[in-house]
Formats: C-alpha cells, structure tokens, sequence
C-alpha cells in the first residue's frame, strides 16, 4: 500500500510537472511580478514590515552568481525562487552574512555552495494545485546536480527543518539566528549532491533533469571535486551550542 501511495504522488507530480514552465527573470516586469509575489507571501507571514512600493528585494538579486526564477502554472506566475551559487571565487551569497564562521571556511577551502533564498508560491494557486513547492524546489536540485554541490544550504525557520530533512536529508549545522530583513529566527541546513543524489532520485523521480535542461536554466559548468560537508567540519567552525539546540531536536 505504501508503494501505491508513493506511486500515486509520483505521477500526479509528473503530470504537474508537463504543466509548470521555469524561467529566468530578465524583464523589468518579470522580476516586479516576482518581487510583488514574494512581498504578498512575506506579509502574509508576518516576516517584513510592510512598504509603500508592495515589492520585496535586495541587494542579492542583482549579484552575478545569482539566478531569479519564475515558476509558472499554464502561464501564471505561481511562485519563485532565487538561487546563489557560490565558491571561493564568488563567495557572494544571502547566507554568508548570517553564518559566516560556517559558510565562509567552506568556500575559502574550494568548496561550491548553492544557497537557494526567497522561496515562495503563490496562495491563489496552491489552494487549487498542490504540489507547486515540489515543483519550485526541483530548480533548487537541478542547480545542485549542475554544479554538483558540495553543500545544498537552506536557510529556513527551524519549523521547516523536518520537511528538508525528510525531502533530501538535510542535517542542520548551527542553531537559528536573527536573519536580516525578517522577524523569524532562521535555522541553517545542509546536505552534499553525493549524499542526496541516490535519496532523491528514488523517492522523487520527478526532480530528474537532464544536462540540457540544466543548461538552459544555468550555463556551462565543469564538475566539482568532492570534499567534506560543513556539517562535518571540525567543531571551531560551528556553533557548539547548535548540538543541544532545541531546534534540533523538532525535526
């Protein structure tokens, strides 16, 4: 019965999948729709303070190792996410700042983060088709497929580490903190494309892509050596407290 059930989802994720279309955000009013979206998602959590101009951005989006996407169901903008990938070449990432004695080892030892922020969908749609959170994280996996990853961050309140936990087995490294721009506490995670790669692909064949579809949405890359996850990086790197965070414990 369990396989049935996982069956199921996988094809209804399929046929969703033939219906969704990602594109990079270039015109001035792709990316206001998206920053429009993402304000209306923000605000209705209760993250920002609310603006005159109705928008939510920052100096991130205009970073050149970064990519803006629009997840679009039969045309409609259904939800977005943005995507960093970083190495020692281009440290520049949303993360960095908030979990510098973390992030920053990693990259200045040769290491390629993708650290994928501002992740939303949009209500209207999502009440109508579930699943579209699946179909916006799939960018977030085919960007660390294309890059093969060494640490696939995700900044997120400590609520939500059970979902990245069960989704790509995501470990959490350090115990939440004040992020800026939002009212939450936000927790970090991380997990290697070596470790997930098998994971992922048996429990969600959807997220497959393949190198030129990867291609398209991200440009030409070479392949990354392997190394060590943060999260097993010596204890100086990390926070000692995170290992008896409460947060730690939810997931």
């Amino acid at each position: 019965m369990a396989y049935m059930s996982t069956d199921s989802f996988g094809q209804k994720m399929s046929r969703l999948l033939s219906r969704v279309d990602y594109r990079k955000a270039v015109s001035e009013s792709d990316r206001d729709a998206i920053f429009k979206l993402r304000y209306e998602a923000y605000m209705h959590e209760q993250t920002i303070n609310p603006n005159p101009s109705r928008r939510f951005s920052d100096p991130y989006d205009e970073s050149e190792n970064c990519w803006v996407f629009g997840v679009y169901y039969d045309d409609e903008l259904a939800g977005s996410i943005r995507i960093h990938k970083a190495d020692k070449y281009a440290k520049d990432c949303p993360s960095l700042k908030t979990f510098y004695d973390v992030i920053n080892p990693a990259l200045s030892s040769g290491e390629t983060i993708v650290d994928p922020t501002r992740f939303v969908v949009k209500r209207s749609v999502s009440r109508k088709v579930s699943g579209l959170h699946y179909m916006t994280l799939r960018l977030c996996w085919m960007a660390v497929e294309h890059f093969r990853a060494n640490h696939f961050l995700v900044a997120i309140r400590p609520e939500h580490q059970a979902f990245y936990k069960r989704t790509f087995h995501h470990k959490a490294v350090c115990p939440a903190r004040s992020y800026e721009m939002l009212h939450c506490p936000i927790s970090l995670m991380t997990v290697s494309y070596e470790d997930a790669v098998d994971w992922v692909y048996e429990r969600y064949p959807f997220f497959r892509s393949n190198k030129f579809e990867r291609r398209m949405l991200f440009g030409e890359t070479t392949e990354t050596p392997k190394t060590r996850l943060v999260s097993e990086a010596p204890a100086s790197r990390i926070d000692p407290a995170w290992t008896n965070s409460p947060y730690q414990q939810r997931s």
